[in-house]
């Protein structure tokens, strides 16, 4: 993780890196160290901002080498309008920063423009952005390396900021912790491997259990052991918990998605992009991130994390269309396409989840449909939820985190698609309103708990780099989920 230090907003600590990117809106005055800076290279940076008619509107930079003054380089981030700058902008222009400064072995980010609260969330921002996952690189030329290891950040009150840090800190953890594991190939990361990896969080304070086949078939989870039947890699359920809050206090349940490779089963998938389906755990991964970061931040909550992990692949083993499966709820499901497993998964933990644990709510995360893809395209998570007040909460702490959802409807017509001839449901409700009947039949295994499901499947991966998300795993959820536990179950 990039090494952030914060300090006083003077030209001495400055000169010190010679890299420097500055903050500044498009309506408000020059900030101190701007003014500092452009006398040090005799109104170079005016005189730049005058020949490129830069307006620091928000998202645009304007690079400024050699400028004279010590400085190797100097880089304009806009802001965009004084009253719009919020904790999204801030992180943006941090992202934006650590962008431009990537070639640079240390670097210095001006944020003497913004509040000491908004100065810590562009450094949370430049964390975020200078995220890679390189673990099986071995040729990587030196020129394609970022050098930037290590960020000054100027405040005008750098106390506040560093007292603001530990806890955006702890988040960044999580969310590459989920994007770690959501990189990772299928072949290293197997149920059993990943539920190794969430065991050693457990050096967080989180208390976690491990259920192999044998505790699952014991308590009936006939849908998700249906699904891992086809592979050789066993299939696990691990429950992560954070005990924050009062110790009478009814927990908030997050539960994840984790087939670590989707083949499709006997309904095999197309050859064409198969390849990523490895990251058809990503809602496992999201839930393992967000309690890292619970965790990290001592959060004053009582939460538990619980996710499926499963293959599902081919082989004279595999479950087939037309087969019955007993769910851990007792209710019966004929399987009609073994390709809509994620759902299959989520219903034995999702049952387990509200009859072990009594949660106040429960949110699930999940790849689930391409559907939502053809819905809502790559900018929101789907939202389907059984009640209001958690959905609205959603969708605030969506906004606030800058990991937006939309609320998709629910009903008793979609869930009529559902109705089996020989079970007491089909796993699929056919092809119009995929996501929602999708939803319908996760519904089905709630009970009367306050749920919401989230389908990430558009969402789970970038396909070029956005601010705060390179290119690849996104760790969505992280960031909205703690955002919801801040604002909604806290104190």
């Amino acid at each position: 993780m990039l090494d952030i230090e914060f300090a006083q907003a003077r030209l001495d600590d400055v000169q010190e890196a010679s890299a420097l990117a500055l903050l500044g809106t498009e309506d408000g005055a020059r900030s101190a160290l701007f003014e500092a800076v452009d006398r040090a290279t005799e109104g170079g940076l005016t005189r730049a901002v005058q020949a490129a008619a830069f307006s620091f509107a928000r998202g645009k930079s304007l690079v400024l080498p050699g400028p004279g003054g010590g400085f190797s380089r100097v880089v304009l981030i806009g802001l965009g309008k004084s009253a719009d700058v919020d904790a999204n902008v801030a992180q943006a222009a941090g992202s934006a920063a650590v962008a431009a400064l990537k070639r640079e072995a240390r670097g210095v980010l001006g944020a003497d423009a913004l509040s000491a609260a908004l100065a810590a969330e562009a450094a949370f921002g430049a964390v975020l952005g200078a995220y890679r996952f390189d673990r099986y690189r071995t040729r990587e030329k030196p020129e394609d390396k970022p050098l930037l290891a290590a960020l000054r950040v100027l405040a005008d009150e750098p106390d506040v900021a560093r007292d603001a840090w530990p806890a955006l800190a702890a988040v960044a953890h999580g969310v590459f912790v989920a994007r770690d594991l959501v990189s990772e190939p299928a072949n290293v990361l197997t149920p059993p491997v990943f539920a190794d990896r969430i065991e050693a969080l457990s050096s967080l304070g989180l208390d976690i259990e491990v259920l192999g086949p044998a505790a699952m078939t014991e308590l009936g989870f006939g849908a998700l052991m249906g699904v891992a039947q086809g592979s050789d890699a066993e299939p696990r359920t691990v429950i992560m918990r954070w005990n924050g809050g009062q110790a009478d206090e009814a927990p908030v349940a997050f539960i994840g998605k984790g087939v670590t490779f989707d083949s499709g089963g006997i309904s095999i998938k197309p050859a064409g992009g198969m390849e990523d389906m490895k990251w058809d755990m990503a809602g496992a991964g999201a839930v393992t991130g967000l309690m890292a970061a619970l965790a990290g931040r001592r959060a004053r909550v009582n939460a538990v994390g619980i996710v499926g992990l499963v293959e599902n692949m081919l082989s004279g083993r595999a479950q087939r269309p037309g087969d019955v499966v007993t769910s851990c709820s007792g209710q019966t499901i004929e399987v009609i396409n073994t390709d809509a497993e994620g759902r299959l998964v989520l219903a034995d933990v999702l049952w387990y989840a509200q009859e072990r644990f009594a949660p106040r709510c429960m949110i699930d995360l999940a790849t689930l449909t391409g559907a939502i893809v053809v819905a809502l395209g790559h900018e929101h998570a789907g939202l389907f939820s059984n009640d209001d007040g958690l959905a609205g909460d959603l969708l605030a702490a969506g906004l606030a985190s800058g990991e937006a959802v939309w609320r998709m409807p629910l009903g008793e017509s979609y869930d009529k698609l559902l109705r089996s001839d020989i079970a007491d449901m089909k796993n699929i409700g056919g092809r119009p309103g995929g996501s929602i009947t999708a939803a319908q039949f996760l519904q089905r295994f709630v009970g009367k708990v306050p749920w919401a499901h989230l389908d990430i499947a558009a969402v789970a991966w970038a396909a070029k780099d956005k601010p705060t998300v390179p290119k690849g795993a996104t760790a969505f959820g992280v960031r909205l989920l703690d955002r919801l536990v801040a604002d909604c179950h806290e104190g």
